[in-house]
């Protein structure tokens, strides 16, 4: 029981309109395939091939999509949908309806002749199918099929001078090796038709360029300020001509690997095969569950350098963060009981801590990862904590001692003592992190030597965090035969000083940083409620919800600030400079939906009202599934009018964090 999502020729009035919505698909390694539901590219990270080179990292645009074109006895009807520099081609006017069930499938309307055109990732590799099924009319028909290739990284452009190839053709594959990576064969299949040249054919070409696609306009780019105009190389088209009447199925593949025998069709039956015993294997009767399982799974990757799952922040660029990943842990791995997954992640990024910090963030190439985040080591903790509630057998338990274990205690010792980028434990037991340019917590934007939101200091999530770490340390030690006693008593301490620092009598809630007490309301206070250890009498806990549920509630998530501060910014909007300033300065934030649903079911001790307005507020999504990224849940929305996708298309911590709130607030109690 899943949705299946369906758009007709309302959805796309105009090419701007179906610019507006677009799908994806990963393939398990860093790779994956996007596109409008019109069929045409909207941002410069479009195509149906983004290869990962070595996964998990370094991405690059190989195949950006098929084109097509119809000849009916000389009519000629062009099914590509783009904007261009200064004109567009609105084939979507030929496109009768969109459909995403797990992959996208479009299907149109010629005259009497119908196209449907189905495109899959193969899961673990870096190829994609591209099926068509095609209805013919009354009379002969020739459909053109144009491949357009490039080799750039995603996100970026390309001018025409870099778009240089050795092409080889065969009968039935092209061969394509970049200039820019002689080491790397790009390979087109197709099971029917033959390839023509189109340097061969350009006398009867509307461009002289007839080898290269030019200037293609990026709607969703150029409302961030890029004016930059796209190229792709289109050496040879495809020619398969219909006979009246007859039904025609066949396939192109496009890879970096070796094709050898595979099926396009059978590429994509087991794509979706995949995708449902991944819901099955979850086990939810629950369609808005089902979703968010299938949506979950893009972002759990094999990373290469440690042989072990990953997870990818969010798409289309994000690679794999450390604080990403253990705050989505919960939701992307163990409410779907991908245990297995769950251990490889803890595993993995077990393999990176250093001078007691998990890493921030892993570049595009094996050098050494960022380390600059404070709180990614103190949601380990969380991580590992819930990976043995969830699980709770004794070879779980023998996993966390014998390689988990050991990387807690350098944690706790790191932060008791002084570690990197001014971490450390002062003397009222409380962490104090970041100086100068240092940006250690998630509210991390810096532009040159401008901090936009400098939280050095002592931050509030960032004890709470610490408190829960401590009494996570003390069940453990417990349970391993250590001495729990000092974890027990340092915890004591935390929570008195934090209750006598952080407390703001006037304002009924938290200081978001001190000692400098930093009294704008933000929602980093309310991770103090949500968290599995109260630090906060329940007094305290319902008042900072209160006042959270009134500043910072946007229907999408919470505002990453009030929006009565004279600094807040409603809009995530513009050039770069522009955005940043907005970033945590009231934009509003999908993940932290999760720990507000679950700190509003806790104050109010799960009382039936409180479950239903937990239900709406998790259910409320359902709308945006079908909205932006179609089946994705976005990083941010603007803080004013939390409606268009701003920042990643789809974001780990922000689909995990509604799954893992439904799941454990709400799911339960409306069962019964």
């Amino acid at each position: 029981m899943e949705e299946v999502y369906r758009y007709g020729r309302g959805n796309f009035k105009t090419i701007d309109q179906g610019n507006e919505l677009s799908w994806m698909i990963g393939n398990g390694i860093g790779g994956y395939s996007n596109h409008t539901i019109i069929g045409g590219g909207a941002t410069a990270f479009h195509g149906y091939l983004i290869a990962s080179l070595n996964s998990p990292v370094n991405r690059y645009l190989v195949f950006t999509r098929t084109q097509e074109d119809i000849n009916i006895n000389g009519r000629k009807y062009d099914l590509t949908s783009q904007q261009y520099l200064n004109f567009n081609k609105n084939g979507h006017e030929y496109l009768e309806r969109f459909t995403f069930d797990i992959v996208p499938e479009y299907i149109y309307k010629v005259e009497d002749v119908t196209v449907k055109k189905t495109i899959s990732m193969e899961y673990g590799h870096n190829t994609v199918a591209v099926c068509y099924e095609i209805e013919n009319g009354y009379e002969e028909s020739k459909l053109n099929i144009v491949p357009l290739f490039n080799y750039r990284q995603a996100g970026e452009i390309s001018e025409r001078s870099e778009l240089k190839f050795n092409v080889k053709v065969y009968e039935k594959n092209l061969s394509l090796v970049p200039d820019k990576n002689k080491d790397l064969n790009i390979t087109l299949y197709t099971s029917e038709g033959e390839f023509y040249s189109r340097e061969l054919i350009k006398t009867s070409m509307a461009t002289p360029n007839y080898i290269i696609e030019e200037n293609h306009f990026y709607m969703l780019d150029n409302r961030t300020g890029s004016l930059s105009l796209d190229n792709h190389y289109t050496p040879y088209e495809i020619h398969i001509t219909l006979k009246p009447n007859e039904k025609k199925s066949f396939y192109i593949l496009c890879s970096t690997e070796d094709i050898n025998e595979k099926n396009g069709f059978d590429i994509v039956e087991s794509y979706k095969n995949r995708a449902d015993l991944l819901v099955k294997s979850a086990g939810y009767n629950d369609k808005f569950v089902n979703n968010l399982v299938k949506a979950s799974d893009h972002f759990i990757v094999k990373r290469n350098s440690t042989g072990l799952k990953t997870v990818l922040a969010g798409y289309p660029w994000f690679t794999d963060w450390g604080r990403d990943t253990m705050i989505a842990f919960e939701g992307l791995v163990l409410v779907t009981k991908r245990f297995d997954d769950g251990r490889e992640i803890l595993e993995s990024f077990a393999k990176y801590i250093k001078n007691g910090l998990v890493p921030n963030v892993f570049p595009d190439t094996n050098i050494e990862p960022g380390y600059n985040t404070v709180d990614a080591s103190l949601w380990y903790f969380q991580a590992v904590y819930k990976y043995l509630k969830y699980t709770g057998g004794e070879d779980d338990y023998k996993f966390i001692k014998d390689v988990i274990y050991p990387k807690l205690i350098e944690i706790f010792n790191a932060y008791s003592n002084k570690t990197d980028f001014s971490i450390g434990m002062d003397r009222d037991y409380l962490i104090f992190a970041g100086k100068g340019l240092d940006q250690v917590t998630w509210m991390d934007v810096r532009v040159g030597d401008y901090v936009v939101t400098p939280r050095h200091g002592k931050p509030v999530e960032i004890n709470a965090l610490w408190y829960n770490a401590l009494r996570i340390m003390e069940v453990l030690s417990e349970r391993f035969g250590d001495d729990s006693n000092k974890y027990k008593e340092l915890s004591i301490k935390v929570r008195k000083s934090f209750n006598n620092k952080f407390w703001n009598e006037e304002k009924g809630c938290l200081y978001d940083v001190v000692d400098i007490n930093d009294d704008k309301i933000r929602p980093n206070q309310i991770w103090a409620v949500s968290l599995p250890f109260s630090i906060l009498d329940e007094e305290r806990e319902r008042k900072i919800v209160e006042k959270v549920h009134k500043h910072l509630y946007s229907t999408y998530g919470l505002r990453s600030l009030s929006f009565m501060d004279n600094e807040y910014k409603e809009k995530y909007i513009g050039k770069l400079f522009d955005r940043d300033c907005a970033y945590h300065m009231g934009t509003t934030w999908g993940f932290l939906i999760g720990p507000f649903i679950s700190a509003y079911c806790k104050v109010n001790k799960y009382s039936m009202d409180s479950i239903k307005k937990a239900n709406y507020m998790c259910k409320v999504f359902e709308d945006h599934l079908k909205d932006g990224c179609i089946n994705g849940i976005a990083e941010i929305f603007d803080g004013g009018f939390s409606a268009t996708s701003r920042g990643c298309y789809t974001q780990a911590w922000s689909v995990a964090e509604v799954l893992r709130a439904y799941i454990n607030d709400v799911y339960p109690y409306i069962q019964k």
